[in-house]
């Protein structure tokens, strides 16, 4: 056996939870002892934590470290983290979800053809419940986020909200989630200016090659910042402001992950404040928190919800509207 095939074959050893003792690892391995210290140095000197424990003959095993050093993982292991990744990126789970895209892509660049086939049908046969929320091709994300990190080129088919269906070529620059949407924020080609575009609506894409250099974000903007600013400035912004008669602990909870903040003004009150592009999604949010509300601003959503009341009392009495 070669050094670094016995090196990898002793930290696969040591990422089991247990302590090993040199004796065992010398037989395991079919080495002597001394052999097993110098390969435990060895992976010390590469960045893993290889602690020596106590006892009659004392052992090894592998503990925490500064940073995160590679790691050996088997096929069970590597399909169970591709679909965990999945799970987590097509969700937009706050403060992991480009992290997750990220990890998913180097996984699956990395893959074997029998296990990159495995995990495609294994994510095929599970689904999530998205509320009405458009899906997003976990295959299409992977993809943008490779072309971001290798500096591609994207070409796609892209379908705008009227339908209207338009090829583009763009070059990435960054994944942004809000909510549960995925924006992808480029620079068109085409049209020499930088846009933002749904992931959804994102068909049939492929890399090309780059070419000339890249652009960059105006006003030394990030993506994040980028989509927020078009987003104001594409959309009606209502502010809201709202008294609940309920502790604040109760809201949070209900409220989830939804973009307001919440004031507690005593034990059993509280203060939403919070900006969204639609009166309804306003309104969900407070008619779901089971209490007693006053709505301060804006004059809008008191008329909306007015009305909503009103459909609500027709409909509770079998009275058509009228």
């Amino acid at each position: 056996m070669s050094t670094s095939s016995r090196l990898l074959a002793l930290l696969s050893l040591l990422e089991t939870p247990r302590a090993w003792s040199g004796g065992e690892l010398a037989e395991r391995l079919e080495v002597s002892r001394r052999t097993v210290r110098r390969d435990v140095d060895r992976l010390r000197d590469l960045g893993y934590p290889v602690e020596g424990t106590v006892g009659v003959e004392g052992g090894y095993r592998l503990g925490a470290g500064t940073r995160m050093p590679p790691l050996l993982l088997d096929d069970e292991e590597a399909v169970a983290i591709a679909l965990g990744l999945r799970t987590v990126a097509t969700n937009a789970v706050t403060g992991m979800d480009e992290a997750s895209i990220r990890a998913l892509a180097k996984l699956e660049q990395v893959m074997p053809p029998r296990l990159r086939s495995r995990f495609a049908g294994m994510a095929a046969a599970t689904g999530a419940l998205n509320w009405g929320e458009p899906g997003v091709d976990p295959g299409t994300l992977t993809m943008i986020a490779r072309a971001i990190a290798s500096g591609e080129r994207l070409r796609f088919r892209y379908r705008a909200a009227d339908d209207e269906e338009t090829r583009r070529e763009v070059e990435p620059n960054g994944l942004v989630a809000v909510g549960r949407r995925w924006y992808l924020v480029a620079w068109d080609v085409d049209r020499g200016d930088w846009r933002t575009f749904r992931v959804d609506r994102i068909e049939d894409p492929w890399t090309i090659r780059p070419r000339g250099p890249r652009h960059e974000l105006p006003d030394g903007l990030d993506p994040v910042a980028f989509v927020e600013r078009q987003t104001l400035a594409q959309a009606p912004t209502y502010e809201m402001a709202a008294t609940i008669e309920a502790p604040a602990a109760h809201v949070a909870r209900r409220m989830g992950e939804a973009a307001l903040r919440i004031e507690a003004l005593g034990n059993d009150r509280c203060r939403i404040t919070g900006a969204a592009d639609t009166l309804p999604w306003l309104a969900f949010r407070l008619l779901q928190l089971d209490a007693d509300f006053e709505v301060h601003e804006p004059p809008e959503l008191k008329i909306y919800l007015d009305r909503l009341g009103e459909r609500m009392r027709r409909a509770g009495a079998g009275s058509p509207a009228g």
